[in-house]
């Protein structure tokens, strides 16, 4: 399911990452690879907030929709 469907609270382990290769690139660098641990802190205004690997991200929906978990 995607990362935008997860429930807050709940930790995620990613499945796969998709969309076009500098995005795919883009979200590795913030921490986003498969098999790492995400969890959704909350949604605001279309925006999803998830800790991973400690830190503490926001994304707006259509990125987070790209994340299979």
């Amino acid at each position: 399911m995607p990362l935008t469907m997860a429930k807050s609270g709940e930790s995620n382990i990613i499945k796969k990452v998709g969309g076009k290769e500098e995005t795919r690139k883009f979200l590795e660098k913030l921490g986003f690879v498969v098999g790492g641990a995400v969890t959704v802190v909350s949604e605001v205004g279309g925006n999803v907030i998830v800790n991973i690997k400690d830190s503490r991200i926001a994304i707006g929906r259509e990125m987070a929709n790209k994340i299979i978990v």
